[in-house]
């Protein structure tokens, strides 16, 4: 299959791919020809996702399990490999995998940018295909060059800004009244790209639950 059927296949299960690479010799999973980074293709992810059976059973963790049924059964069907970025460690470098894709970077306030899916970008999963497929240039360069960069000064406490990230600050903000646990990071939030990306705050502030326990 080419990047458009996989594509396609994909967008089945309201996954996009959200970049794509060829690893160098002794770079990314042995005997990778192409690795295909999976992310929620939005909008629609979250009225999809949570009418599936594993958000139906009361177990925990319906987003992972869900994840690896899914591009498990996508991986299975291309003859591939599947990768995730939970289940460590050891941890596979999904970081390092979406710079490599071209299609994400390091933002003002250091968490990843895409330039699709703004601040608001995550990865499912990837698959790791043992054939080179062509890939869609990526971006010339990133977004965040041509942006106002609202991203700095939008944290209500200043935990995370240009000058670095403080956990503890962070998590003592969100122990007291804020919105950020039902909206989603303000930080994530003030990107313009992740604005016009379609997550509904009921998806962000099911990630932040996790984070925030």
């Amino acid at each position: 299959m080419d990047h458009d059927a996989i594509a396609a296949l994909a967008a089945s299960h309201h996954l996009a791919i959200m970049g794509g690479f060829h690893p160098a010799a002794g770079e990314g999973p042995q005997g990778a020809g192409t690795v295909l980074l999976l992310g929620p293709a939005e909008p629609g992810f979250w009225p999809h996702v949570t009418a599936e059976p594993e958000f139906l059973d009361g177990a925990p963790d319906p987003l992972d399990r869900w994840s690896l049924r899914v591009i498990g059964a996508l991986a299975g069907a291309l003859d591939a490999q599947a990768a995730f970025p939970f289940g460590g460690p050891p941890f596979h470098p999904f970081f390092r995998w979406a710079i490599a894709s071209g299609r994400a970077f390091p933002s003002p306030v250091q968490l990843l940018v895409h330039d699709a899916a703004g601040l608001f970008v995550s990865y499912r999963g990837a698959l790791i295909l043992r054939q080179r497929i062509a890939l869609p240039d990526p971006p010339a360069s990133s977004p965040c060059e041509t942006c106002p960069r609202p991203c700095i000064a939008a944290c209500p406490v200043g935990a995370l800004t240009g000058q670095g990230y403080d956990l503890d600050r962070c998590h003592d903000w969100l122990s007291g009244p804020n919105d950020c646990m039902t909206r989603g990071c303000a930080v994530r939030r003030a990107c313009p790209l992740s604005q016009r990306h379609g997550r509904l705050e009921v998806q962000s502030a099911h990630h932040m639950s996790y984070f925030h326990r």
